[in-house]
């Protein structure tokens, strides 16, 4: 009996293996047998989950020198890949396969629908199409690499031995799973371990407790070494909309920082310093100076600062936390409060210290920063530069992205360029 040998095997079957099946299929020169493996029963899981069920598929981002700056690792090597599959083409691609899109006021692009459904049901018919073959509750257990095939060992949930699957090419997208990356690695790849990236911070203080549900726009938030200072850290430093929440602190200046911090604060345990300015971009100085000519004013001698919030986006609340922080009592007014006490308060308002204790979990979207090293990568056809026949994409390799569809564009783009390679590969051969 002769064993069929499969053109492709693709394992993973999130957005970058699918994409990958497509892009290949859609431009080969004549059939190919393609086969996606999944583990789980759900393929195209993230899909299904992301954006709260909506699929933030892409950003309206359309020049790649700007595009990459939203990638804290594989900037670089994707700046050339950009230029030939971007947001642009993303949303050409699947408004020409039946998806209406349409882009919201922050830039994030999402179905029409509102549904995830309807992205990953284009996926599916668009793989149907292309003759892609899905196994789905199939885990891989090896690859033996020999003479241009590629011999996978694979078992399904349902039994114990394994059944070897040959295939001429072999395109890795397993997303940022260790135990999936440990087959890149037996194929002769460095993988960098994955972290998780774009998490929340599990802050304890008495400045924040019972204060769930109040948010800050823009803040400013300041990673901070062991000695209490700013880090070094490249993207050590954001601002934008900051969330109070019953563990501490979240919102997208937070996933920002945990995205360009994720391998320095995993170093350290999750538990570093952080400086918030809740009245960024306001700095020291200027709030001193603010707070001075407002008490300088004699009409408000009498006027207590624990009653009313200076600063019109801080919430009263929050603006009496910060004041009793900074030493002024409740029943103080403004003509009693000292130069001392006026710049403790500026502290508190511009660079308040506070103790990251642990990370928390972003429950909408699990992403990783880890994987195969792009220098091992050729980013024009996202072959192995170790392996011939070998092709990566998405998660897989060392690239992640910040929220805002970022992490799904690596994936349609590596894949559509590793499909692309491999069909051309298959049609030399």
């Amino acid at each position: 009996m002769t064993t069929l040998v499969w053109d492709l095997v693709i394992v993973g079957g999130g957005a970058a293996g699918f994409f990958a099946a497509i892009a290949c299929g859609e431009h080969a020169s004549r059939p190919l047998r393609i086969l996606i493996i999944e583990k789980s029963s759900r393929p195209l899981g993230k899909v299904l989950i992301s954006g709260g069920g909506r699929c933030n598929l892409t950003h309206a981002c359309y020049e790649p020198a700007r595009l990459v700056e939203f990638y804290p690792r594989g900037a670089a090597a994707l700046r050339s890949a950009f230029s030939r599959f971007q947001p642009h083409h993303t949303v050409a691609w699947f408004e020409a396969h039946g998806v209406p899109l349409k882009t919201e006021a922050d830039g994030c692009v999402f179905p029409a629908s509102d549904s995830a459904q309807s992205v990953a049901d284009c996926l599916m018919q668009a793989a149907k199409m292309a003759g892609v073959v899905l196994w789905t509750q199939h885990t891989v257990a090896a690859v033996e690499a020999s003479e241009s095939i590629f011999t996978l060992h694979v078992r399904p949930m349902v039994q114990a031995e394994t059944l070897p699957v040959p295939a001429r090419c072999l395109l890795l997208a397993t997303g940022g799973d260790y135990t999936s990356l440990g087959l890149a690695a037996e194929l002769g790849h460095t993988v960098e371990p994955p972290v998780p990236s774009l998490f929340t911070f599990t802050i304890s203080d008495p400045r924040l407790s019972e204060l769930a549900g109040i948010s800050v726009a823009p803040a400013g938030l300041t990673l901070l070494d062991e000695s209490g200072k700013p880090s070094h850290l490249p993207g050590g430093q954001q601002s934008g909309a900051l969330l109070i929440t019953h563990t501490g602190l979240s919102g997208p200046a937070v996933l920002r920082l945990s995205a360009w911090g994720a391998r320095w604060l995993n170093q350290r345990g999750y538990h570093a310093g952080l400086a918030i300015n809740w009245v960024y971009p306001r700095d020291l100085d200027m709030v001193i100076g603010d707070l001075q000519a407002y008490k300088s004013n004699p009409a408000r001698a009498r006027q207590k600062p624990f009653l009313h919030a200076l600063f019109g986006k801080l919430p009263l609340r929050l603006w009496q936390r910060l004041v009793k922080a900074a030493g002024i009592s409740p029943g103080q007014n403004w003509a009693d409060v000292s130069k001392a006490d006026l710049r403790r308060l500026a502290e508190e308002l511009t660079q308040g210290g506070y103790t990251i204790q642990s990370k928390g979990l972003f429950k909408d979207e699990f992403v990783t920063c880890g994987g195969v090293r792009l220098d091992e990568v050729d980013f024009k056809t996202m072959q192995s530069k170790r392996l011939p026949g070998l092709y990566f994409a998405g998660e897989a390799l060392d690239i992640d992205g910040l929220t805002g569809g970022f992490n799904f564009q690596n994936a349609w783009t590596t894949g559509w360029l590793a499909g692309q390679g491999i069909a051309r590969q298959l049609g030399e051969g």
